[in-house]
């Protein structure tokens, strides 16, 4: 499966990264409050996907084993702050939507996962277009899941009217928002409904003897060697970022 067609196909269907594999679940849950940020974060993620693929397919003989993941988070970091310099500067609303969680996808677990899995170990072309496959369907499950959100919490999608509001004052019926799905449970809500059919989709699949790829058990956006690297960074937005997600952990644990 080293055709460009075939991994866009991968990345977008067969190993979709939230519906199929279920990794990069925290920034999923957390800027997927309407479609508009989902679709940010996705394009934010797919450029740095297939641009540090690329380059780390292209350095893949000439990085050392012993320091590869190191090398990898430079990569990252390195077009991580190009997008958010980017957002920043031409998108500033975008920006304070996604907040801590451009910066982090430094350690974001599909990006390294690929780097590890695939990038290190192929030609840059079919590296090139596996990010772009991932990036793509992390793009599309964003999309949908804000969507979701935002239709029954507000009404809209991408700030657009769908559901004509109620208006008790003026007597006029109308869709009454559920606020709590442009919240956190709401976001566990939709993500666990979606997890229920893709379930579905995947025991079919089986049965005709077309499988799709397992759910993954580990993420490496939780392994502390990953962020003490991160730390390493001469970006100061990601040491910033690792460390607050260092210290939420603590205080989660302390509890």
């Amino acid at each position: 499966m080293d055709s460009p067609k075939e991994r866009l196909y991968n990345g977008i269907v067969k190993e979709n990264p939230i519906f199929v594999l279920v990794l990069g679940i925290c920034p999923t849950l957390a800027v997927t409050t309407s479609a508009m940020n989902g679709l940010g974060m996705g394009l934010s993620t797919t450029v740095v996907l297939a641009l540090s693929n690329a380059l780390i397919s292209a350095l893949r003989k000439m990085i050392p084993d012993r320091v590869r993941m190191p090398a990898f988070i430079v990569v990252v970091a390195s077009f991580v702050t190009i997008v958010q310099f980017l957002i920043q500067g031409y998108l500033p609303s975008l920006y304070d939507s996604l907040g801590i969680y451009i910066p982090l996808i430094v350690v974001n677990c599909i990006i390294l996962g690929r780097a590890e899995s695939y990038a290190s170990k192929n030609p840059v072309i079919p590296s090139l277009f596996d990010g772009l496959g991932m990036g793509l369907g992390f793009t599309c499950s964003l999309i949908f899941i804000g969507a979701v959100r935002e239709l029954l919490g507000s009404g809209s999608i991408f700030g657009a009217q769908i559901l004509p509001l109620a208006d008790k004052a003026a007597g006029k019926a109308g869709y009454t928002p559920i606020s709590i799905f442009v919240l956190a449970p709401g976001a566990f809500f939709i993500l666990a409904l979606l997890v229920v059919i893709m379930n579905i989709v995947r025991e079919k699949q089986a049965q005709k003897g077309k499988p799709l790829a397992p759910i993954q058990n580990s993420c490496l956006c939780n392994d502390e060697d990953s962020l003490e690297a991160a730390m390493d960074s001469d970006n100061p937005n990601v040491k910033e970022a690792v460390s607050n997600l260092k210290a939420k952990q603590k205080e989660a644990s302390g509890k």
